[in-house]
């Protein structure tokens, strides 16, 4: 098969895996990027998704974006056919894209995730990302000094 151009990519890119959806739209990536056909822009760079969830039963791929606190995570839903290939380079790309990863206790068991993420292949600066357990409160000043250090002990085991 021929390897098709998706619309919008970066000059540059390859296209190393696709899809078609059950509309027959092409869903692919690059070594940089997830190319969804229902976001704009369509671009989705690895580093910027949270997670992504293979539902066999439905054939259907769920790409959750990382949000702003407080804010809703936009999230794709995609049925797809044949996508062995695309499935593992979007597993490969985001899993590339996780510097450090670590979930610190705050209250109890409540805690934090503590996440670096940068592009794949290590060019670009770390975005550092804080996901809240349900129950704990951002706003408390206990949690957040304890969120501040956790995130500097993180910066610091990187180098940064």
């Amino acid at each position: 098969m021929r390897r098709p151009r998706l619309e919008g990519m970066a000059r540059g890119e390859r296209l190393l895996a696709w899809a078609s959806t059950a509309g027959d739209v092409l869903v692919g990536g690059t070594r940089e990027a997830l190319y969804l056909p229902d976001r704009d822009p369509s671009r989705l760079p690895w580093q910027e998704v949270a997670t992504a969830d293979w539902d066999v039963d439905e054939r259907v791929l769920r790409v959750v974006e990382v949000g702003s606190f407080g804010q809703p995570q936009p999230q794709h839903l995609l049925e797809l056919t044949e996508p062995d290939r695309l499935l593992a380079l979007v597993r490969e790309r985001v899993t590339a894209s996780i510097v450090v990863q670590r979930h610190v206790a705050i209250r109890g068991r409540l805690g934090v995730r503590v996440l670096g993420r940068r592009a794949p292949g290590g060019h670009g600066p770390i975005a550092w990302l804080v996901e809240y357990d349900a129950g704990l409160d951002p706003d408390d000043p206990d949690v957040a000094a304890q969120v501040d250090e956790a995130v500097t002990a993180a910066r610091g085991d990187v180098g940064e």
